[in-house]
């Protein structure tokens, strides 16, 4: 490797599993530099836009510096006591299942490990779930019934490989952005094929040979068929099944299936299937829609099948790959940070595996039983089951389904701890206690991503007041706890040998997970340890798994599982007639309390959305642009309308990132239905039933300012923007006295203002200024505003700005379309037509998009081909 510490530190990125390398430079004034590592094995140099903009989310201006009791700043001597008391008087009075830890795959492992530890061998019990629950969970249970363990097979090498990639349940294009780049490397250099199974048209479809857009949760059904037609085409691989049981049992219930549940054309059907068993390197790429759904786990269980009866999996460029969506979700798993695990993949209910953690630990006290799944947790945490709560790096307020139920849950339990890097989320809202926490950039230890490759993740700015890492918060509590010899831990360092050596404990039980060869790595070893795919032994590192035939079930054989279709959990019926998908966004992460700091980021789609098919737009009377009201039997929710073709027929699709401190009634999760899966326990968020009527507001605003406001209305969207916010309004009832409503939306008691007003139409402007500098203004309609927002935002380099139009010398650059370089859509426009722009290639020559990460590029090949088919038709 090429030696830059001279200059440069190399990290890891805090988002998606991909686990891009990264290269820090503090800048010597609190910021940093953030650029890729052309070294990592994950990435290679390249990152999507939201890696390429961590450096804009570094600031403090929304950070906690102390710990807060009761909403008031005191001293961790305090703080951490209280926590250590509660916890300990509560588990005396009620027992150690009336305690809970909810943490998160944000954590790194050595973080991950004390928690883990400190609840499950010292509290003793197993009531500590993670947020990877919601992502990942049917992943783990599908692997551990098919080869015995949470094995993934295969390296991301296979997607340079692999002939035919087939995608299910994941944009790979949005949310694993250099992944995709990858696997379009690999296309323009091996002409790799690309299926895309999914119920909505992403933007991984744009290169895909064929997109499969199947009925919500029908992907058994589809992969059962496939498995019955490798069957009947004499593909099942003899040599294979050796290594195999249970193959008459899943060809039995692959033939009783229906493939027609799909509702897929059977033409198309036809040619997926013979793509899949004509191609010998097959790699299927699975994620959030096939986990997230209350039959999850057979999903992933039909898609083991087919590689499995074919031979298909452990050989380079074929095998399943299951794409994680958190930073160290992997890592968690590794650790047991899920309730129903052990460390190193060891199993709860196994009375062995239950003793050698005890006795390495010397722990007083292990749980016989898998401890309460996230969905269970917080229905015990609302009905007084769970009576003190730790909620570690993640917003359940917004992120769990049927989310205003655990609002009240967590308001209503008796102690309530958060860890975050910020008080302004949700959940730190309702915290009894709040907990500052060293952020990304200013902690120590590793992550392990997608394809078992583990990363140190490095400090490189100081923590800011009195942060503090969250391996060294748990491990004081457990020591005031009293135990203190088990966590009297001084470095992260220190904790990864611990883990390294209970790894080699946990192989001698045939496990996969074995780390054991790092487990004497010395402090200047670990600092300098360079990504290591596991496992890491005395006589192997990293590679496949699978190809010799040995798996991890007792006999040593891989099981295929009889696995039937199911429907969705949720039934529609004419009062919820649409099918409810929500997902993630190109340029967003979880609830935004990093991305939504960077206003590049924020441009590119500033606002909660619900899209909606042009038919059902027709039926219901929703027009472009409308606000529409989304309920189920839980909660409701207000978006904005886009009328799309992307989705079918019957089914709308939302994102997920909004929150009470950036849209609060557009918390999409409120709606959702806290459907599990059987097996996993992981929520179904890709099938919820629901209504959608338009919301028929009174008013409608757009806002710009200089400084954050405070919206008070019935629906409000707010988003930074380089010189301070904008945000989106609307509101029932008439407002007689729109310069006072403004003056307390922007805390401008005293600015001068000029207005525009037209009574008898309901619309009226309001610009603001100080000093004789423009800071604020305000647009009202009757109907969605209508005026260039971009150039709006611009503020205070706006003339004319009541006009709500840019002037002809000074073009709108319209809404960020490349967040990267910060490329508009009139901006590209203009390039296409004035330059004769012919390709996406071009484009990027032009103006730089699409040139990084590339997630850009099904968009820019969109708006090209927009702008043809317009000039074509003048």
């Amino acid at each position: 490797m090429k030696d830059l510490s001279a200059c440069a530190t190399r990290s890891t990125c805090p988002y998606c599993g991909v686990g891009c390398g990264v290269l820090l430079q503090p800048d010597g004034a609190g910021g940093l530099t953030v650029t890729g590592d052309p070294d990592h094995p994950a990435n290679q140099g390249r990152l999507c836009s939201k890696g390429s903009a961590l450096a804009e989310t570094v600031g403090l201006s929304q950070r906690l510096l102390a710990p807060l009791v009761a909403g008031k700043e005191t001293g961790w001597d305090h703080a951490l006591q209280l926590v250590a008391d509660r916890f300990r008087e509560t588990i005396a009075e009620h027992g150690p299942d009336s305690v809970a830890f909810y943490v998160s795959g944000q954590l790194l492992t050595e973080d991950y490990y004390v928690a883990n530890k400190l609840m499950k061998g010292f509290i003793g019990s197993a009531n500590i779930d993670t947020n990877s629950r919601l992502c990942m969970a049917s992943t783990v249970a599908g692997h551990k019934r098919a080869f015995g363990t949470d094995t993934v097979p295969g390296t991301y090498e296979d997607l340079d490989e692999a002939d035919l990639v087939v995608l299910v349940g994941s944009n790979l294009a949005w949310c694993h952005p250099v992944l995709y780049q990858r696997l379009m490397a690999a296309r323009q250099a091996r002409g790799t094929k690309i299926i895309v199974v999914d119920p909505r048209r992403t933007a991984s479809c744009d290169s895909a040979d064929l997109h499969l857009p199947l009925a919500a949760g029908s992907d058994v059904a589809l992969f059962n068929h496939l498995l019955s037609q490798i069957d009947t085409a004499g593909l099942v691989d003899v040599d294979s099944l050796t290594h195999t049981t249970g193959i008459h049992e899943a060809l039995d219930s692959a033939l009783a299936d229906d493939v027609s549940v799909t509702r897929l054309n059977p033409d198309d059907i036809a040619q997926f299937c013979q793509m899949w068993m004509g191609t010998e390197k097959v790699v299927t790429i699975f994620s959030q829609g096939v986990n997230q759904s209350s039959s999850g786990s057979d999903k992933v269980n039909a898609i083991l099948n087919c590689h499995l009866a074919t031979g298909r999996i452990g050989k380079p460029g074929c095998g399943p790959l299951s794409v994680t969506g958190q930073p160290n979700a992997m890592g968690g798993r590794e650790v047991g940070g899920l309730a129903n695990m052990l460390a190193c993949h060891l199993d709860i209910e196994n009375a062995d595996h239950r003793a050698a953690v005890r006795d390495f630990w010397s722990a007083p006290a292990m749980p016989e039983a898998p401890g309460l799944k996230a969905v269970d947790l917080f229905r015990a945490v609302g009905d007084g089951r769970v009576k003190a709560l730790w909620v570690i790096h993640t917003n359940p307020v917004v992120s769990m389904p049927e989310a205003d139920a655990v609002r009240d849950a967590i308001a209503a339990c008796p102690f309530t701890v958060v860890s975050d890097i910020t008080a302004r989320t949700d959940t730190a809202r309702l915290a009894d206690v709040l907990l500052p926490a060293a952020a990304w950039a200013e902690k120590d230890g590793t992550v392990t991503n997608s394809d078992r490759t583990i990363s140190r993740q490095r400090s490189v700015l100081p923590a800011p007041g009195q942060a503090r890492e969250d391996w060294d918060i748990l491990a004081e509590v457990g020591r005031r706890m009293g135990w203190v010899s088990a966590f009297d831990y001084q470095t992260p360092g220190e904790i990864f040998r611990e883990y390294a050596t209970l790894s080699g404990i946990a192989a001698k039980f045939g496990r996969d997970f074995d780390i054991s060869g790092l487990s004497d790595l010395d402090a200047v070893g670990y600092d300098a340890l360079q990504p290591t795919r596991w496992p890491v032994t005395a006589t192997r590192q990293g590679g496949r798994f699978f190809a010799d035939g040995q798996f991890y079930h007792p006999d040593g054989k891989a099981r295929l599982l009889p696995v039937t279709w199911r429907a969705p959990a949720a039934k529609t019926e004419p009062r919820y007639p649409f099918w409810l998908n929500t997902g993630r966004l190109r340029d967003q992460w979880h609830t935004m309390t990093r991305t939504g700091m960077s206003a590049r980021l924020s441009a590119h789609l500033p606002e909660p959305f619900l899209d909606i098919h042009p038919d059902d737009a027709h039926v219901t009377g929703i027009n472009p642009a409308d606000l529409v009201q989304v309920a189920s039997p839980h909660g409701t929710s207000i978006l904005r309308a886009r009328i799309t073709s992307d989705v079918t027929q019957g089914q709308v699709f939302a994102p997920i990132h909004w929150t009470g401190e950036t849209a609060p009634s557009a918390r999409i999760d409120a709606v959702v239905a806290a459907a599990t899966d059987p097996v996993s326990g992981q929520p179904e968020s890709k099938a919820s039933v629901v209504n959608v009527t338009r919301f028929n507001a009174e008013w409608y605003g757009f806002a710009v300012s200089d400084r954050e406001m405070q919206p008070s209305c019935e629906y409000w969207a707010k988003t930074p923007t380089k010189t301070g916010y904008r945000a989106e309004l609307a509101g029932m009832g008439t407002i007689n006295d729109w310069q006072t409503t403004a003056r307390d939306l922007f805390g401008l008691p005293e600015a001068q203002t000029t207005i525009v007003e037209d009574p008898a139409r309901g619309m009226a402007r309001l610009a603001f200024h100080e000093h004789g500098q423009l800071v604020a203004a305000l647009f009202i309609s009757p109907e969605p505003v209508a005026v260039m927002r971009d150039y709006l935002a611009t503020l205070p380099q706006v003339p004319d700005l009541l006009s709500g139009r840019a002037p002809a010398d000074r073009p709108d650059p319209g809404p960020v379309l490349c967040s990267c370089f910060d490329v508009g859509v009139n901006t590209i426009l203009t390039a296409i037509e004035t330059k004769g722009l012919m390709s996406v290639e071009a484009i990027g020559e032009a103006l730089q998009a699409g040139t990084n990460c590339g997630s850009c590029r099904p968009e820019l090949a969109s708006l090209l081909a927009s702008a043809h088919q317009k000039e074509a038709a003048q």
